[in-house]
């Protein structure tokens, strides 16, 4: 069988990953969108490398955008395949698509307005909301430790890897005539010890490996820091300087457990009385879909769920759907907690917030995750003067705090306490996916160190044969 390396490869995005069995049936692992590039962006969306008619399968880890957004453009483009993921990946697929498909459609129309003056023809989005909900036709779903079977000589079986509700680390059989080659994928590893989710379970022995090394160079604090540390933010921001804390936040995973570890502070009368409003319909409706999948839960939040019916919802908590209250948040003075997506701050109504409320010293920002570097929260994050936003520049005079520890990737430590379940003796070879390069040679030799062997970092599009 052959394995192509058509994204992730010595970069944080655009996950892809081509399986050519010796039958020539065509399996993709991920079909994931590029975000943060800039000018590159759009191009390099465009060009796949593959014809996606020609795909057979499409087996999802999970339902991050870097991961599943270029699902419905490879239907445009004439997939007609199907897509393998568990339950509550595809309910947030059904989400998360059709609003990528919303925003294209947005950003497309504002970028054409600015071609016409040019005298310049339009262009079209890479897909539409319409596009987004046809592909989910393409969708089953498989439970986790259930296998399924492809055509007779793959088996594909789901496991555990608690990065965002129904992430999954990707087992696979494929057989060649008297040899079975088992290989496996980790999607994005999740931490251990979360407030909500499991942790990540272990996987059979494997063959080959291609294991995500986002953050293959560094440590995290511990979680148990992070509701202190996220207190600590509100009675700074909103009693000591009555201003607004703006945490901008992924709407699958993160913003939930900022929402749940306030909520777990107002259960222990430490949460100041202020409003806290999440402006994010994404947001929303993924709480709501996080609430039908208590099978992806671990046992604290279930305990805590016995005495708190509801963990994503008290008093002063209020969810914003509608354009008109989010501008409202905008025109409002008295203090506040405001979290919206998006989490690197390159779109969605956290810009809005940001633009008004950036130049204000009262306002705190607080960054709960990781942004890719050329991202306008990268740029905010490491102490740019003055930001772009909406091609207006703004000084930067509110304060910044960070809370790594939220991250939804482990850290290298945890990532090694992950792979232990594979014995490296029996591991072939190891290819490291979804990192900066940099990253990559880093963990790759944390990993020699501890003893394994045969590490490859694949450039984008190499192949091989295993």
């Amino acid at each position: 069988m052959k394995l192509q390396f058509m994204g992730a490869a010595r970069e944080v995005t655009g996950s892809k990953h081509l399986i050519t069995t010796k039958k020539g049936v065509k399996i993709l692992l991920d079909c994931g969108m590029y975000q943060g590039k800039g000018l590159e962006t759009d191009a390099m969306n465009r060009d796949l490398g593959f014809d996606p008619a020609e795909i057979d399968y499409l087996v999802l880890s999970h339902a991050h955008i870097d991961h599943s957004g270029l699902i419905p453009y490879i239907y445009k483009l004439g997939f007609r395949g199907t897509v393998i993921c568990t339950p509550a990946t595809r309910d947030l697929c059904a989400i998360m698509l059709a609003d990528a498909g919303r925003i294209q459609e947005a950003d497309t129309h504002t970028f054409n307005k600015k071609r016409k003056a040019l005298g310049q023809e339009p262009v079209e989005p890479i897909y539409t909301e319409e596009d987004a909900q046809a592909c989910m036709q393409c969708f089953i779903s498989v439970p986790y430790h259930k296998k399924f079977n492809i055509e007779g000589e793959v088996t594909v079986e789901f496991f555990d890897a608690g990065h965002i509700l129904g992430s999954a680390c990707v087992y696979m059989e494929i057989k060649e005539g008297r040899k079975t080659i088992k290989l496996g994928f980790t999607g994005d590893i999740g931490r251990y010890d979360k407030k909500i989710l499991k942790d990540p379970e272990p996987f059979p022995q494997v063959d080959y490996l291609m294991m995500e090394s986002t953050y293959g160079d560094r440590l995290h604090t511990t979680l148990d820091n992070a509701e202190q540390e996220l207190l600590m933010a509100v009675l700074d921001t909103c009693t000591k300087k009555k201003g607004k804390l703006i945490i901008p936040s992924f709407a699958i995973g993160r913003a939930q457990e900022i929402i749940y570890a306030l909520d777990r502070l107002h259960t222990q009368r430490l949460l100041p009385d202020i409003d806290v409003f999440v402006d994010s319909p994404l947001s929303v409706s993924a709480t709501n879909i996080m609430r039908l999948h208590e099978e992806c839960f671990n046992d604290d939040i279930k305990a805590y769920m016995a005495q708190n019916i509801d963990p994503f919802g008290f008093e002063r908590l209020q969810y914003i759907q509608s354009v008109q209250a989010s501008k409202a948040l905008n025109m409002r003075n008295k203090t506040c907690i405001i979290i919206s997506a998006s989490g690197m701050m390159e779109a969605g109504r956290v810009k809005h917030h940001i633009a008004n409320n950036i130049e204000n010293p009262k306002t705190t920002i607080l960054c709960v995750g990781y942004c890719e570097p050329s991202t306008l929260g990268a740029k905010i994050m490491r102490g740019d003067k003055t930001v772009s936003i909406f091609g207006h520049i703004y000084n930067v005079r509110c304060d910044l705090r960070r809370i790594d520890s939220l991250s939804g990737h482990g850290d290298y430590n945890e990532m090694m306490r992950y792979i232990a379940c594979q014995n490296p003796k029996k591991l072939k070879r190891l290819f490291l996916v979804h990192g900066e390069e940099s990253t990559q040679q880093n963990f790759a030799n944390t990993l020699a160190e501890a003893g394994w062997k045969n590490i490859t970092i694949p450039a984008f599009r190499d192949e091989v044969e295993l």
